[in-house]
């Protein structure tokens, strides 16, 4: 006889409720439980506080009986061979259902923000490179890849994406974040947030809320936020992920908001979340993020303190592994069915408590770098290059030059991965093993672009200069960028300063290349420098991607998905910020950006037409319509990207001078051109009051279509009109642009 739980033409509330109440406490809890196997507790760690809290967590054996909530990276903790890692995690499967009395499998989750994070995995571009994108659609198409490629070994749930809005780029994990602009970071999300759900993985949302905004950009910090701050610009990419995207899976940042921490923080996790924002999946906790409710923010007496107030405001599963929410300690029945149910909802539409489910099982060989996703690595890493400077037109560099290629990072694969690429989260600690996908460094890259010229040691014999340098990723101090590796300045690391200007001294043109997690202060260069060129670990295709862009086989196309600061200690730097927090007289210090957020050169030239606007007076529920006409004017092909910016003249409270609501790449052949279509609603222009209420207020407006946040081609003049109205989660978060 098939029980109702079993019965898969049952809706998935319906099953997952009968099986709930067929369960124990026990089995219950052990739904919240997780189980990291191979965690190393000797090694270097990979989770705050790994050492400790490995040690003091339940062992698999222990909790069989029970079942099994999750299992954690089984794929990303040690290096595994895809297809034998298949087969293990199916063997571990097969225990996990032998062991508990429903059959019950774990649900598996791993880390994808750069790729799947797996040993001989495409290691994609980092996260601030899709923000220089400019792409939904490219990264959907990636993100969609991605899961599918974890989908292939048995993994239902992905740790990503990041979607903390950087507020000083000083902090260490602005690589994982996709810029400064919280309309960029919310459509840019919510595009990979599609494509990974659209293979079947459950999008984990990330981190919840305010991490990147605490004081000094200190990892764990505290976050200074008022409540409109954190309405504005920290929560919309969260909301419009949840809303747009169909994110089932949201992680609690390890943060506190004015002395409340985010795992313990019921008006965020149930009040806005669940009731304001109808959010129906699973909240995970960040990992030993229970754990820390105890013993670093204090606020908890004891583990079972910490599961209490956890579960009560709304986390429902603990990773990475069961040390609070225990079977051994009851936990509130009511709390506790509530989180289990969310659980094993989840559960049933993967498909998990199907009677015929059967784990991958290994047997067909795995290939988790095939070509598809390697043109996918190249095609963002190609699209993410920022051009920002060129005014000496020194690039495009012709063949047959001789070209000194100098700095420590030119020759480094770790010039290229970010943190949560494999090599440099997992391999590290095993040095004799293989990166497992073929990483060019850009030194390699480079001669292979340029196989007719000659490559000299001494800047002094050559025709120019490649001046390589930026960052290395690493976690908790093993690097300069990277979880857990903050800067003090914005000074360029390891003495890398010194080179260059050594470098430019010799009086050869000097082109810099910077390779980084971060943005770093080059306005002590920037005269010097006959062309600049950014790039933000753009992945295992990074560099032939950055050298063809130097060669002119690539056309330069990203834009700043964050400003690039004159000095090392002007932060933060101005963009989303109000006049007085510009360059004033009230004080000495200028904090206005060498290159600006949307920035970005092309080897073409562009004409933009005039805008027109259909109905530049509309009312505060209604829309306008602009468009306008981009042409190449040059002499070869070219990609503009059209942005759109909102200023607000007068509103009851200090507003940023602008902030972008819209834009669109638009790739033309030489003398080409389009015309670019922009569906503005007022709901874009809506913002958190003194009261705390989102309104939209009648008023005038100017729309600016710019090239930047600070190049500025049009001004649309709009005016709204009729009563203040007052918004809520079901207003329109996005301008469509459309090119034609």
């Amino acid at each position: 006889m098939v029980e109702p739980w079993q019965d898969t033409t049952l809706p998935a509330h319906t099953r997952a409720t009968d099986l709930l109440a067929r369960m124990t406490t026990q089995e219950k809890t052990a739904q919240l439980s997780s189980v990291w196997i191979g965690a190393d507790t000797d090694g270097a760690d990979v989770a705050p506080g790994q050492h400790t809290y490995a040690s003091r967590s339940a062992a698999l054996d222990a909790l069989l009986p029970y079942g099994l909530g999750q299992l954690t990276r089984p794929f990303g903790t040690v290096p595994v061979e895809p297809t034998g890692g298949a087969a293990r995690l199916a063997d571990v499967q097969r225990i996990i259902r032998a062991g508990n009395r429903f059959a019950l499998p774990a649900l598996a989750h791993e880390e994808c923000l750069t790729g799947f994070t797996a040993w001989q995995a495409t290691v994609f571009p980092t996260p601030l490179a899709w923000g220089a994108t400019f792409d939904p659609e490219l990264i959907t198409e990636m993100a969609e890849a991605i899961g599918t490629s974890m989908r292939t070994v048995g993994i239902h749930q992905g740790l990503a994406p990041v979607l903390d809005v950087v507020r000083d780029a000083r902090w260490g994990r602005t690589e994982e974040a996709i810029g400064e602009d919280p309309y960029l970071v919310a459509t840019l999300g919510t595009a990979y947030v599609r494509g990974l759900e659209a293979a079947g993985i459950v999008a984990t949302l990330k981190h919840f809320a305010g991490y990147s905004a605490s004081r000094a950009a200190r990892n764990h910090a505290p976050a200074s936020l008022g409540p409109r701050e954190l309405a504005d610009v920290i929560l919309p990419p969260f909301e419009m992920a949840i809303r747009d995207g169909g994110a089932r899976s949201v992680m609690p940042a390890y943060n506190d908001i004015d002395g409340l921490p985010a795992h313990a923080h019921t008006a965020l996790l149930t009040q806005l979340l669940r009731e304001q924002w109808e959010f129906t999946g699973t909240v995970v906790s960040d990992y030993y993020g229970v754990s820390l409710l105890e013993e670093a923010h204090q606020i908890a007496d004891g583990e079972g303190a910490a599961a209490r107030l956890a579960l009560a405001a709304g986390v429902d599963v603990e990773l990475p592994a069961a040390r609070c929410f225990s079977p051994a300690d009851p936990l509130p029945e009511d709390l506790l069915d509530r989180a289990a149910l969310r659980v094993l909802i989840q559960k049933c539409e993967l498909g998990l408590l199907d009677p015929d489910w059967e784990p991958v099982t290994g047997d067909v060989p795995v290939d988790l770098d095939p070509p598809h996703m390697r043109d996918l690595a190249r095609m963002v890493a190609e699209e993410s290059v920022v051009l920002l400077a060129n005014d000496a037109g020194a690039l495009p560099l012709s063949d047959g030059l001789r070209i000194a290629v100098v700095g420590p990072l030119a020759d480094e694969q770790a010039a290229m991965l970010g943190c949560y690429t494999f090599p440099r989260h997992v391999g590290v600690h095993h040095p004799d093993l293989a990166t497992g996908v073929e990483v060019l460094t850009l030194a390699e890259a480079l001669r292979a672009e340029f196989p007719g010229a000659a490559f000299v040691d001494e800047p002094a014999d050559a025709d120019v200069a490649l001046a390589v340098v930026g960052d290395r990723s690493g976690l908790f101090g093993r690097g300069s960028s990277g979880e857990g590796c903050d800067a003090e300045d914005l000074q360029l690391p390891y003495g890398q300063a010194e080179v260059l200007d050594e470098t430019m001294a010799c009086g050869t043109p000097t082109v810099l290349v910077v390779l980084s997690g971060r943005p770093y202060a080059l306005g002590r260069w920037a005269a010097r420098a006959a062309a600049v060129v950014q790039a933000f670990f753009p992945g295992q295709e990074g560099g032939p991607a950055v050298a063809g862009v130097l060669s002119g086989r690539v056309e330069p196309s990203g834009r700043l998905p964050i400003s690039v600061p004159r000095s090392p200690g002007g932060q933060p730097a101005p963009y989303l910020a109000p006049p007085l927090a510009r360059h004033g007289f009230p004080s000495t210090v200028d904090p206005t950006p060498l290159y600006p957020f949307g920035h970005g050169l092309s080897y073409t030239a562009f004409s933009w037409g005039q805008p027109h606007c259909d109905a530049p007076e509309f009312a505060t529920d209604a829309e306008a319509s602009i468009r306008l006409t981009v042409r190449n004017t040059g002499d070869r092909p070219g990609t503009e990207v059209v942005q759109l910016y909102l200023h607000d003249p007068v509103g009851t409270v200090a507003r940023p001078e602008v902030r972008l609501v819209g834009y669109a790449r638009v790739p033309l052949d030489a003398g080409a051109s389009a015309e670019v279509r922009a569906t503005f609603p007022a709901d874009l222009a809506a913002y958190t009051g003194a009261d705390g209420r989102r309104v939209v207020e009648p008023g005038a407006l100017e729309l600016r279509v710019a090239a930047s946040s600070a190049h500025v081609h049009h001004t649309v003049p709009l005016t709204l009109t009729g009563p203040i109205r007052e918004v809520g989660h079901t207003r329109r978060m996005r301008c469509e642009v459309r090119v034609k």
